[in-house]
């Protein structure tokens, strides 16, 4: 069992040094990483990749979309068997 002065010394001693070591850092300055350093930049050059290969999809690739099928379908005869 430990007596209560002991026991009030180390709790105080315990929280003076986590204070001390967040008070130290919140003074200094935090560095930057890797998304603050090439983030904007990673964007970017992304969204400029999807945009030309979209274009190149669009233009290149002879895609024809949502032609109307009339004049183009012919029904076939009506075959009773």
């Amino acid at each position: 069992m430990m007596f209560p002065l002991a026991r009030y010394a180390l709790n105080h001693l315990k929280i003076r040094s986590t204070l001390k070591v967040l008070g130290r850092q919140t003074h200094t300055k935090p560095s930057m990483d890797f998304h603050d350093k090439y983030g904007n930049v990673v964007l970017i050059s992304g969204s400029t990749f999807c945009f030309v290969g979209y274009v190149f999809y669009m233009t290149q690739m002879g895609i024809e979309w949502n032609l109307s099928p009339v004049g183009r379908v012919t029904p076939k005869e009506w075959n009773e068997s």
